[in-house]
């Protein structure tokens, strides 16, 4: 069965409007056909997020042999249980997941945080990344790997954007290995209205200051429009050799417990990718922020925190 999981708040997003309310209640959304959703779910409050501890929690970089590469990771806490960070396009374990490393811990004391730099991406190199079909599926094995290498047989994923395909993949492929799986901003295809927006913020150039400027620290002036637009004729290459599909034929392998968490404003994705993948994975919840955007988990770290952190503890209670 899927829930609803949203904030109690006005939204204007046209997935959410009609679901929100200021009490918990049953909700018909039969009439949302344009969503896909069809079906009765539950509406509750947001998760609270936590009070924060005040600790520093222990943090250590370190490098591991994942085939090729030698992967740079973060790890966080002291659990025996374990969490990844997967981050998103070009994405590194710090400049996607600092709020996460810093304060999930304090949340989830029982668990080890893992957030890495993929192979080809930020410390992860040489060498450099390179975006074939199956880019994914490379990045999802060298994801498990990387885990079962740190004596995890079985953990907890943690996806944003890209990351967010990466543990759609692993956790399709390894079921087995996959306790919780949350994603927020990801897709399982792509379509033709996304082929346009991935054109669109081809060129660096045009982006804010504040996006770009992360992404020179890490890659350099001259290298980070190179591999920003090798990513984007890697997903077009996708769409046109794959005909979109990077892994919607997998979903129906996923078995862990998901959270799909969706900012209503996102404008990296279409709306219809929320509908698709609570239909085609079973035992799915999801949290909306109405008035998020691609980064929810920055822009509202402390809630997100405690929705991952309630999510991930409520498997084992």
């Amino acid at each position: 069965m899927m829930r609803l999981l949203v904030p109690v708040s006005s939204a204007h997003s046209r997935l959410v409007k009609q679901l929100l309310t200021k009490t918990t209640t049953s909700v018909d959304i039969g009439s949302l056909h344009s969503t896909g959703i069809q079906s009765f779910v539950k509406v509750v409050g947001g998760f609270p997020a936590r009070s924060m501890s005040s600790a520093v929690p222990v943090v250590q970089e370190r490098q591991l042999q994942i085939g090729s590469h030698s992967v740079h990771y973060v790890e966080a806490g002291r659990g025996d249980r374990g969490v990844i960070l997967l981050p998103g396009a070009l994405g590194t374990a710090w400049t996607d997941f600092k709020p996460q490393i810093e304060r999930l811990p304090a949340l989830l004391p029982h668990h080890r945080i893992i957030a890495w730099d993929p192979p080809g991406y930020g410390k992860s190199r040489p060498p450099e990344k390179e975006f074939g079909l199956d880019f994914f599926e490379r990045d999802a094995s060298a994801a498990g790997e990387l885990m079962q290498k740190l004596g995890f047989q079985r953990f907890s994923i943690v996806g944003w954007s890209d990351g967010g395909i990466t543990g759609l993949v692993l956790a399709a492929n390894h079921p087995e290995q996959v306790e919780a799986l949350i994603v927020w901003g990801s897709n399982s295809y792509i379509s033709d209205t996304e082929v346009k927006i991935y054109e669109d913020i081809r060129d660096v150039r045009k982006w804010s200051t504040r996006m770009r400027e992360p992404m020179e620290q890490v890659y350099g002036v001259d290298y980070f429009p190179k591999l920003w637009s090798a990513w984007v004729d890697g997903l077009i290459r996708i769409y046109h050799e794959r005909k979109g599909d990077i892994c919607s034929g997998k979903l129906k392998h996923i078995t862990a417990p998901t959270l799909v968490v969706h900012g209503a404003k996102d404008p990296m994705i279409i709306p219809e990718h929320v509908p698709y993948l609570l239909n085609n994975i079973k035992n799915t919840d999801l949290h909306v922020f109405p008035e998020g955007k691609h980064n929810i988990h920055l822009r509202y770290a402390d809630e997100f925190n405690g929705i991952v952190a309630r999510f991930i503890n409520e498997q084992h209670t």
